[in-house]
């Protein structure tokens, strides 16, 4: 009973992480350049962006949950769970290189057999889309798994804080203000998203007996995290007079804390709701595939002018999520049910 209820408070957080990497790549369009956007505007735009950036260390968190308890060996695992995650990356890709490519002959440019494979080559390294940056950082990770996993399933609860410690140090003194009195010792092997990985495992075992306490901590948690994220972000337009990302970031103080609450917020609860619950399992499903079409379906609705200032943003910016989220779950579903098509889908 007790791992039904993880498997699905798990579903609940990849879902509105699902959700919240479209927040931000519809209410991301509201940053500022040169005074060009209004106060109003920038204040909701940074508001619904600031509240979904918990979105990319939730899903590296859940990895580290529902991964590092497992005794894989690594070509067993490489099997199974890479390719999942590879093969709908890779047909993903070519879909957007395709779409570049025709874009770039619809705006008049002519590109030879040369410079077309060049653009290939340059795309599948660098990343087609903006949001593909994640994959390449979590086939990373997951290159990783099966060596991290027997430290974490070996290591006492301090041998874990330790790492974890020593992680948060890394985060705080490569912040940019703080970043010229850090001190001149290497600390990589500490740094990156891997500290999420080991932080989703360590939050997932460790029990709360007062669930009031977990509440509040959570609560608490979210509400500085999400506060330092909005005033932080304002505070550096004010002072320096331009749009600087420092407080979206995901390796920033603030983003952990943020990330961290959400985590705990949702641990061990769930709903009852029976139409709450099938939307849930069918976004839970294919997240994958929505997380690597959506930003394709964005552009799309843009040219038809649904985008997060359509109308007053408060309501523009959901409704254009909304719709993203729609299609995006309608291509992945139909897709699917194509022969061959879960294994590309995503």
């Amino acid at each position: 009973m007790q791992q039904k209820n993880k498997v699905l408070w798990f579903d609940n957080l990849r879902v509105i992480a699902t959700i919240g990497v479209i927040f931000i790549h519809v209410s991301s369009d509201y940053v500022p350049t040169s005074g060009t956007i209004s106060s109003y505007d920038f204040w909701v735009g940074n508001i619904y962006d600031s509240i979904s950036r918990f979105s990319v260390p939730i899903f590296v968190m859940l990895s580290g949950a529902l991964l590092l308890p497992k005794d894989y060996g690594t070509a067993v695992f490489l099997k199974k769970r890479l390719s999942r995650l590879v093969l709908p990356f890779l047909f993903w890709s070519l879909i957007y290189i395709l779409n570049s490519l025709i874009n770039k002959i619809q705006d008049g440019e002519n590109l030879n057999f040369t410079q077309t494979v060049k653009e290939v080559f340059l795309q599948i390294r660098d990343g087609s889309s903006l949001h593909l940056w994640y994959i390449y950082m979590i086939i990373g990770i997951y290159l990783f798994i099966p060596i991290i996993g027997k430290w974490v399933r070996n290591s006492s609860e301090k041998e874990i804080l330790y790492f974890l410690g020593i992680w948060l140090f890394t985060l705080i003194f490569n912040q940019p203000i703080i970043e010229k009195f850090k001190p001149d010792i290497d600390l990589s092997y500490f740094s990156g998203f891997l500290g999420y990985l080991i932080l989703g495992y360590y939050l997932t075992i460790r029990s709360f007996t007062n669930q009031k306490l977990q509440y509040r901590v959570s609560s608490a948690l979210l509400l500085i995290g999400l506060l330092t994220t909005i005033f932080g972000t304002y505070l550096v337009l004010y002072f320096k007079n331009e749009y600087v990302s420092t407080f979206y970031e995901a390796l920033s103080p603030n983003i952990l804390l943020l990330s961290m609450g959400i985590f705990l917020l949702f641990k061990n609860k769930d709903f009852n709701n029976i139409l709450l619950v099938k939307i849930r399992n069918f976004i839970c499903k294919y997240s994958y595939g929505i997380f690597l079409v959506h930003v394709l379906v964005l552009s799309y609705i843009d040219d038809l002018g649904i985008r997060w200032n359509f109308i007053n943003p408060i309501i523009g910016i959901p409704i254009t999520v909304f719709v993203c989220l729609v299609i995006s779950s309608c291509i992945i579903y139909l897709i699917n049910k194509l022969p061959y098509g879960e294994y590309v889908s995503g």
